[in-house]
């Protein structure tokens, strides 16, 4: 079910703002849903340590998006290089308007489950439409309700192959193309990608692995909450309205964060030290940062938005040294520490 579509008369989330202890975790949520080019998060614990309840306190307090009406994909009407088929027959419609209809929706988190068929994921012919009015059209699929929002995946390590392989497809091309029964879609499929597992229970296939911009451990306190929920939310609810408030001012001061090159430099560094492979390490250790910067209301990115977020940019990216029992966590810090300038 679409979290973000949810009736309001359905069960309180815990609040985003109420997580305690978890710094790295409510950032690096934060910096996927200011800038979701940073690729997603991995959110790895044990089982029954709240790794689900992250996600949907953070789809309770996202602001809400501009869409396209009657647009499945909910495209974004500001943004006419990203629109779909539907969106360019509904212009071709209304040719005399300067632009097309939009509406306010909320922004979709959408979970994808670990025995979903390709054809939920992916979508498939109508078969309805088929059999009622002859007609051969299609029925978008997980992919496309997710376009613009967050796709989750419970357990992700244990995610089938051929789904894994369908993700790392789509998340590298940003569109969904459908083959099949006579049918030939293509549609945009944009979406920040949050997986979460134990990994006592499996690892991920490397290459799923580097898709994840961010990668955190979860443990979460939640007592009161589960006392008297109403009354939880409530007492939160100002502080949740802030980190919305933040969400929004730090996406507006996005693009005017500067990247220094000597900032740059510094991340390669880090990067080369660790033996991180590509690029994607560096891509995502700077745009993370930059977004930190923007969260700070500071206009140029410095070593200090590096140290906060390379442990969750780069643990993941390890290679396995049999001779270094060291935590991953442990051994970014520590190339921190040789690399970058000592924190101020």
């Amino acid at each position: 079910m679409d979290k973000a579509s949810a009736p309001s008369g359905l069960a309180p989330v815990f609040p985003f703002s109420a997580i305690v202890g978890q710094d790295e975790m409510r950032l690096a949520m934060l910096v996927c849903a200011i800038d979701p080019s940073v690729g997603g998060v991995l959110v790895l614990g044990d089982r029954g340590t709240g790794k689900s309840t992250a996600v949907r306190a953070l789809a309770s307090l996202l602001p809400p998006m501009a869409a396209v009406i009657d647009c499945p994909y909910h495209c974004d009407p500001q943004a006419p290089a990203g629109r779909c088929e539907v969106c360019d027959g509904l212009r071709a419609r209304r040719r005399k308007a300067a632009a097309l209809r939009s509406e306010m929706r909320p922004v979709p988190v959408v979970d994808l489950p670990l025995g979903a068929t390709e054809d939920r994921v992916v979508g498939a012919l109508d078969l309805e439409r088929a059999l009622t009015d002859g007609v051969k059209a299609f029925e978008p699929g997980l992919l496309a309700r997710a376009h613009r929002g967050f796709l989750y995946v419970d357990e992700v390590n244990l995610l089938e192959d051929h789904l894994v392989d369908l993700l790392i497809d789509v998340a590298a091309s940003g569109q969904n193309v459908v083959e099949r029964e006579g049918l030939s879609v293509r549609h945009p499929a944009r979406f920040v990608l949050i997986g979460s597992g134990n990994p006592e229970e499996g690892e991920l296939r490397p290459q799923l692995l580097d898709r994840f911009g961010l990668s955190i451990e979860v443990v979460r306190r939640r007592d009161a909450f589960e006392r008297d929920p109403q009354a939880f939310v409530k007492q939160w609810a100002a502080a949740d309205a802030d980190v919305r408030r933040s969400i929004l001012e730090a996406r507006e001061r996005l693009a005017q964060v500067r990247v220094p090159d000597a900032v740059l430099e510094q991340a390669a560094r880090l990067c080369m030290a660790l033996g991180t492979d590509g690029l994607r390490g560096e891509l995502t250790l700077m745009r993370a940062a930059r977004v930190v910067a923007a969260l700070e209301g500071v206009a140029e990115v410095d070593d200090r938005h590096l140290r906060q977020v390379a442990v969750p940019a780069l643990r993941h990216r390890l290679r396995r040294n049999p001779l270094d029992d060291t935590g991953s966590g442990a051994r970014v810090a520590r190339a921190i520490d040789d690399v970058l300038a000592p924190a101020a």
